[in-house]
């Protein structure tokens, strides 16, 4: 027995082509002689960045801006953390050095306050540099982001955004402007327009300047001498620790907002889109399966 493949309908005529001019009507859609066995594979929609052809390793900015926010928050709040509990021991040290002018103090309570006070100092500031780097680098991100959803360049270059930011004494001048513009570009305000900071950048721009002047009294302060010169060192570093705080919970708040701006659908709370039915459509007409088609 010698088993030989056919084309379904091999024998009956082709369907004849109906002319279609440019201005002609629309037919209809195509017909088959039986139904086509391509299609689309079973599959939910995916987004352009999963298909297959495209490449899909390069993420675009506010998909790179959802993922350096997460991190950057998660790291703020850990700054946030460390400094409060670093400002609890530097208070409980000033605490120690009052009662220590009338009364004796017990050796193990000092090394314990020693003990807190170096410990989240040193963790305080490793964490620092840490938030720091995330934080410049999120603001690289977002300021590419805003710039390609308003189709312009940045105002400054790469360069300029990182003297302006790194730089101390250049960082107290030109952190808060750099911020209004990215605000600015975020709000899809207009470029002609000088850019006005809000509120939240108002107040981040003066914790940061405030934060940066204590630092810098703090450091004089521990290099003078004498008794009362240390007790008021330690209380300025209580109060470079509280904020450090307050400017950590202040850059929680200003990278969340620029990014719900610049990438409002967050990736967790998105779900593919799929076809669940389809209401109100047309019938179409349908002609017979023939009996030699394959199943």
């Amino acid at each position: 027995m010698r088993w030989v493949a056919t084309v379904p309908g091999a024998g009956s005529r082709p369907p004849a082509s109906r002319p279609r001019g440019r201005g002609g009507r629309y037919s209809g859609p195509p017909s088959y002689d039986i139904p086509p066995r391509w299609g689309f594979p079973h599959v939910v929609w995916r987004w352009p960045t999963a298909v297959p052809g495209t490449n899909s390793a390069v993420l675009v900015p506010s998909q790179r801006l959802l993922l350096i926010a997460r991190n950057a928050v998660a790291v703020l709040w850990a700054l946030a953390g460390l400094a409060a509990v670093a400002a609890g021991a530097e208070i409980w040290r000033y605490a120690l050095l009052v009662l220590s002018r009338d009364t004796a103090l017990d050796p193990a309570v000092v090394g314990a306050s020693d003990v807190l006070v170096l410990t989240f100092a040193l963790l305080t500031f490793v964490m620092t540099v840490f938030a720091v780097a995330v934080t410049v680098w999120w603001l690289l991100v977002a300021r590419t982001a805003a710039a390609e959803e308003a189709g312009q360049r940045p105002p400054r270059s790469t360069g300029q955004v990182l003297v302006g930011v790194l730089v101390p004494g250049v960082n107290l001048v030109l952190a808060g402007p750099i911020l209004a513009e990215l605000e600015h570009a975020a709000t899809r305000r207009p470029a002609n327009r000088r850019p006005r900071p809000s509120r939240l950048v108002l107040s981040w721009w003066a914790a940061w300047v405030g934060n940066a002047v204590l630092l810098v009294l703090t450091v004089v302060w521990r290099a003078r001498e004498g008794v009362q010169a240390q007790v008021d060192a330690v209380f300025l570093t209580a109060l470079t620790d509280l904020t450090a705080l307050v400017l950590a919970v202040l850059t929680v708040r200003v990278v969340r907002r620029f990014t719900r701006l610049l990438a409002p659908v967050e990736e967790q709370w998105v779900r593919p889109p799929r076809v669940l039915r389809v209401a109100n459509a047309p019938e179409l007409p349908r002609r017979a399966r023939p009996r030699t088609a394959a199943r």
